[in-house]
């Protein structure tokens, strides 16, 4: 008789253990392309005999399954020729059972599959069954898959690790903001693979966006497209204005999971709102989840060169303020990710780590996304290499030139060749300390190989752009007002005089903000100075706000003269006026009397909260119940109302916790204990964040 299938076990749970996704679930499979899987095929009449029966394997993804296109797999097990990359061996049969291992190649597209079984048997009909389903992920452990990563210290953190540091704040002022990337809670997979299927290549071309699933480079290009909503349903709404009564404010967010369950929720209809952190935060659970390697990038003093000549043009008036530049601009940090993958349609040396900044920024090839960018094109200048590249290298690399706009025209201040790009920072393996990256991304500021990378790009540009290449497609802007020829040395040089502000204190959030200028005189002549001071609140891409403060002084120096000038802005003066991202640029234009020449000088201050306290109360030990102690205050001489604290952690809590804490008094420090029963083991975070 035929031989008849009863039943058949997937092995879940000790499949998932060796392909590293018993994380995820025990309860489903989930492998992982380039290695062997085992499963158990139950018979009902007997068992299977080499001889006479032929059992062939039928795995299948996508809507439209095709052999050609390597959505369809058959493959037969071993000894049976077929040209199939998948494989099937027999490992043990038994007199009613048979233990079979599969293998998908490493190169096969990922994604949910079906596996099928067609059993033929010689005295009878070929009988077909489906078996189930299973999902299959890229293999950053596997040396023949393209997202292989030789390090398992590296595979742990950039893979396995649910949670990190996102570095924030400004280059004086790096402050590490824990987040909850969450890649393993309970359906985050189902809403990463859904994802791709609401993308615009899945609804354009089905058939073909599954059969190039297989591509990390591809993948990563549809996921950053997909993180933010600007040309599809994608997961986050971006807001740099400061209304956002209706949605969350950025600074809100402590994690990805909670952001990822709403967009499933409520039919893939865009969450509100996301700055750069969260759309790098949401990319690297998602990328994570998938199997490939990523991690979260910071970049302080970031620029936005819509143009592509690598000169961010900043353009101030006579009393030191910066004015609003729709064009080019300087975050003072900015975020994205760096994915780890080999890049065979480059030349060789420049797979590796890759940039991909899912904030939209700039259309690349017509939609929102931008990268995979080789990280060692950017610091080589290889500027007309895939994928926007050149944007990239201009947010590390441009050089800022200060305007001064007066009465109609414009004249040169400074040009600034370091300014952009420092400190870029990421959280190290095996710790929680913050790496500096800057010199993957260029060479030392100042050296000759980093003039010389840097001209090497800007002719590449001028190349591309003559004829017609550049990738980024920007809107055409009003033509400036006339400029003036400047002198080639900066002022400094020419007045000789250094200029720079001092922070006498740590700007705390409610206190007043205490400073200095130190002004020295280099030369042997008298200098009269006359400086008009200012400050007003940025937002955290750069745009400033209307100035709340200004004064003005008269510093007279003798020769080689150093002099301190104390400026105070009060608590009163600035309350008022905070941008959410609570930044203040405080500069300084400076004249001297004798000289046409101007100096100006600027520092960005970030106010700081009282941190968070958060205590574990004993051993935290799995289905153990635990009590979590958080400790918050108020910094303010007023009271703050409608204060809400959310708390959530990965394998800790199985949802945010969200506290209605109501009315802090002004000065006050008050205190919550929530329980909780964790329920995964090994090291975890505990994000917490009050809002009022």
């Amino acid at each position: 008789a035929g031989l008849e299938l009863s039943v058949t076990d997937f092995q879940s749970s000790r499949n998932n253990m060796r392909h590293h996704t018993e994380e995820i679930t025990f309860d489903h499979l989930i492998v992982r392309r380039g290695q062997a899987f085992n499963i158990t095929l139950y018979f009902r009449n007997r068992g299977f005999e080499p001889d006479l029966d032929n059992i062939i394997f039928v795995a299948e993804t996508g809507p439209m399954p095709d052999l050609a296109k390597g959505t369809r797999a058959v493959f037969s097990l071993a000894g049976r020729h077929s040209p199939s990359p998948w494989m099937a061996s027999l490992e043990t049969n038994k007199a009613s059972s048979l233990e079979v291992s599969l293998c998908a190649p490493p190169m096969a597209p990922v994604g949910q599959y079906l596996l099928k079984v067609h059993i033929d048997s010689f005295q009878g009909s070929v009988t077909a069954y489906q078996l189930g389903k299973f999902i299959l992920l890229f293999n950053p452990w596997c040396s023949e898959d393209a997202v292989f990563l030789d390090s398992e210290p590296q595979r742990q953190e950039y893979v396995m690790n649910d949670y990190g540091f996102i570095y924030q704040g400004n280059k004086n002022w790096i402050r590490p903001c824990p987040w909850n990337y969450g890649q393993f809670e309970e359906n985050i997979i189902d809403i990463c693979l859904e994802l791709l299927d609401k993308s615009l290549h899945f609804k354009n071309d089905p058939a073909k966006d599954c059969a190039l699933r297989g591509s990390p480079v591809y993948i990563s290009r549809v996921v950053c497209a997909m993180i933010n909503s600007n040309d599809d349903n994608g997961v986050l709404n971006g807001k740099w204005s400061e209304n956002f009564s209706d949605g969350t404010n950025p600074a809100e967010w402590t994690g990805s999971v909670a952001i990822l369950k709403q967009w499933h929720a409520t039919g893939c209809q865009p969450v509100h709102y996301g700055q750069c952190w969260v759309f790098a935060a949401i990319m690297c659970t998602v990328m994570r989840c998938l199997g490939i390697p990523t991690r979260v990038i910071t970049n302080f003093d970031s620029g936005h060169d819509t143009d592509g000549n690598l000169i961010i043009d900043e353009y101030y008036d006579i009393t030191g303020r910066i004015l609003e530049n729709k064009k080019d601009t300087v975050w003072n940090f900015h975020v994205w990710n760096e994915c780890w993958m080999a890049r065979k349609d480059l030349p060789p040396g420049y797979g590796g780590w890759q940039v991909l900044d899912s904030t939209p920024q700039e259309r690349s090839n017509g939609m929102f996304c931008c990268g995979p960018a080789s990280v060692r094109a950017i610091k080589e200048g290889e500027v007309d290499l895939n994928y926007d590249t050149a944007f990239v290298f201009s947010m590390v690399n441009a050089d800022c030139v200060c305007w001064l706009v007066h009465g109609g025209k414009e004249q040169r201040l400074h040009r600034d060749t370091r300014s952009v790009g420092n400190f870029i920072s990421t959280k190290s393996i095996r710790s929680d300390e913050r790496d500096d990256i800057t010199e993957n991304y260029k060479y030392e500021e100042g050296s000759p190989q980093e003039r010389q990378v840097f001209l090497k790009a800007l002719q590449k540009l001028k190349t591309s752009k003559s004829r017609g290449h550049y990738q980024a497609d920007s809107p055409s802007s009003k033509p400036m007002p006339r400029r003036l020829n400047s002198p080639s040395l900066r002022p400094s040089d020419v007045i000789q005089v250094s200029l720079k502000f001092q922070l006498l204190d740590p700007p705390n959030m409610g206190q007043d903000i205490r400073f200095v200028l130190l002004a020295l005189n280099m030369s042997l002549q008298f200098k009269d100075l006359r400086v008009n001071l200012s400050a007003q609140s940025l937002l955290h891409n750069g745009s400033p706000l209307p100035p709340f403060w200004q004064d003005t002084a008269f510093i007279r120096l003798l020769p080689e003269e150093a002099k301190t000038h104390p400026c105070q802005i009060s608590y009163s003066q600035y309350s008022q006026h905070l941008s959410t991202d609570k930044l203040i640029r405080i500069s300084a234009l400076v004249e001297e009397k004798s000289s046409p020449e101007k100096i100006l000088v600027n520092k960005i201050i970030t106010l700081v909260y009282p941190t968070i306290i958060i205590n574990v109360l004993g051993a935290a030990i799995v289905k153990q119940p635990l009590s979590v102690q958080v400790i918050f205050s108020n910094p303010l001489s007023e009271q703050v109302e409608d204060c809400v604290l959310t708390v959530e952690g990965s394998g800790l809590f199985r949802k945010q916790q969200r506290v209605f804490i109501g009315v802090l008094k002004p000065q006050h420090r008050a205190s919550i204990t929530l329980k909780t029963v964790p329920f995964k083991s090994g090291q975890r975070q505990i994000q917490a964040n009050l809002r009022s």
